[in-house]
């Protein structure tokens, strides 16, 4: 039990609560080319771009879940998509194991625009048609510029959620 209570999903569902009721509230009114701004898979791909890949695949589980029950959607597809989208995003660590603040951003973009791709995909999968069509041009590249302008408060937020601290290099005593 004491392993639940001080495990990273504790920190995951408060900030994941406030992010979804800001989607929700906020940026269901605010668009971007036509488009609204998905915060949450960007919080789900700036995790997998701090925390790595299993960690982003959790924590993407996790709020896509969270956005799942909040939303009519069906229960467990915005999860899939944005467990896809942090894991892409976190496999850039497996390249690099502590890559630049840049370069986390550009991972975290990277694994948006998957994620965003990968939504339509998973739509017609479970039967919605109507999902590919000329919005698909303007929704990877709005996810992915916006999770890029966020990701340097994201990428600390989703690391400080999943309990992960940044490697410190030590001298070696000769």
């Amino acid at each position: 039990m004491r392993a639940f209570l001080t495990g990273p999903l504790i920190r995951l569902f408060p900030v994941g609560l406030v992010l979804l009721a800001i989607q929700r509230v906020v940026f269901s009114q605010v668009h971007l080319a036509g488009t609204v701004i998905e915060i949450m898979l960007a919080l789900a791909a700036c995790t997998g771009a701090g925390a790595g890949a299993e960690r982003g695949a959790v924590a993407g589980f996790t709020l896509g879940l969270m956005y799942d029950l909040g939303s009519g959607t069906p229960l467990g597809l915005t999860a899939l998509v944005y467990a896809v989208a942090g894991f892409t995003a976190g496999y850039g660590l497996s390249w690099t194991p502590t890559p630049p603040w840049w370069l986390s951003s550009l991972f975290a973009s990277l694994g948006a625009a998957v994620g965003e791709l990968c939504q339509p995909l998973a739509r017609v999968m479970i039967g919605e048609d109507g999902w590919f069509d000329a919005r698909l041009y303007r929704l990877v590249p709005v996810a992915a510029l916006s999770t890029l302008l966020v990701s340097p408060l994201f990428i600390p937020l989703g690391r400080w959620c999943m309990r992960v601290k940044r490697q410190q290099w030590k001298v070696m005593a000769p």
